[in-house]
């Protein structure tokens, strides 16, 4: 209590105070407790006994591409477009066995361990380290660097935070980074109606099951003369192809890939409620089999 200790609420400060308060011991949640053989094995549990039943009861939910994930080896980055709180969960949830059991998850410090309840919940669900946005993510770097070493693949988001219109935001350079350093591939997903679902704003989804797709890429490793800055828009296409699948083929957009036509999904130019009512677009419900899927 002495420390400041509050029953799972968010500091009082202002943020128009905080320049002018004492500055505070910066404490970082301890998570590797949640990536031991019991955490795993907890985690586990409450991934296929828990989350996934949940998460198709409330959303009509499809998965496709997890095949390209056979036959190769980890550690792997698995990077996604970000735009909802439903994103990891579904991400941890639809990852093969042996991914699952040993892939952790980049959280937003300041929201996912901001409180204790919070901070349990997320590092034992979701295996995940912390990232400090506010500093540019250099001690997470540092964790994730860590365990992309020990065999461990994880989840990031490279637009940072969640996309306030369900449009592709600009892929920052911290995974690519990563990837030029340490030689870990990347593994693209493209999460497609999870902003429907449930975008900024709310703590649970819509009702009616609305639908959202699931789409793994085939893995990509960097290569030796790239750049980061070349490395994070071979990232950004090849999420944005398989976001143009969900409209078309694979084969249609491969073969727009080859031609280099592939259109940007960054969203129309205007007023924010245009980009909002593009972006809330409910994905099609139901629609003919992929013969490429």
């Amino acid at each position: 209590m002495a420390d400041g200790f509050r029953w799972g609420r968010r500091p009082l400060v202002p943020r128009s105070a905080e320049a002018h308060t004492p500055p505070k011991e910066d404490r970082v949640f301890p998570s590797d407790w949640a990536r031991t053989d019991a955490g795993v094995a907890v985690r586990q549990v409450l991934l296929k006994g828990a989350m996934h039943p949940l998460i198709r009861n409330e959303l009509t939910l499809r998965v496709f591409g997890r095949d390209n994930l056979e036959g190769v080896d980890p550690p792997l980055i698995f990077y996604s477009n970000h735009s909802s709180h439903l994103d990891a969960t579904l991400i941890m949830c639809t990852l093969p066995d042996r991914w699952q059991s040993k892939t952790a998850v980049g959280a937003a410090r300041d929201y996912f361990f901001d409180v204790w309840w919070r901070q349990a919940f997320t590092a034992l669900v979701y295996g995940a380290f912390p990232i400090d946005r506010s500093r540019g993510g250099r001690g997470a770097v540092d964790k994730a660097r860590q365990l992309l070493s020990e065999g461990w693949s994880i989840v990031v988001f490279p637009e940072g935070t969640r996309s306030p219109d369900g449009h592709l935001q600009r892929f920052r350079h911290g995974a690519s980074r990563l990837a030029l350093e340490t030689g870990a591939g990347l593994a693209p997903i493209a999460v497609v109606g999870a902003y429907h679902a449930m975008p900024k704003g709310r703590f649970w989804p819509r009702g009616g099951r609305p639908p959202v797709t699931i789409r793994y890429g085939r893995p990509f490793w960097p290569r030796e003369v790239e750049t980061h800055q070349e490395l994070s828009r071979r990232m950004t296409r090849a999420v944005t192809e398989l976001l143009h699948e969900e409209t078309s083929t694979w084969w249609e957009t491969l073969q727009r890939a080859q031609r280099d036509e592939v259109p940007s999904l960054m969203g129309p130019t205007g007023p924010g409620w245009l980009r909002r009512w593009e972006g809330s677009r409910p994905p099609a419900r139901r629609g003919p089999d992929r013969v490429w899927d």
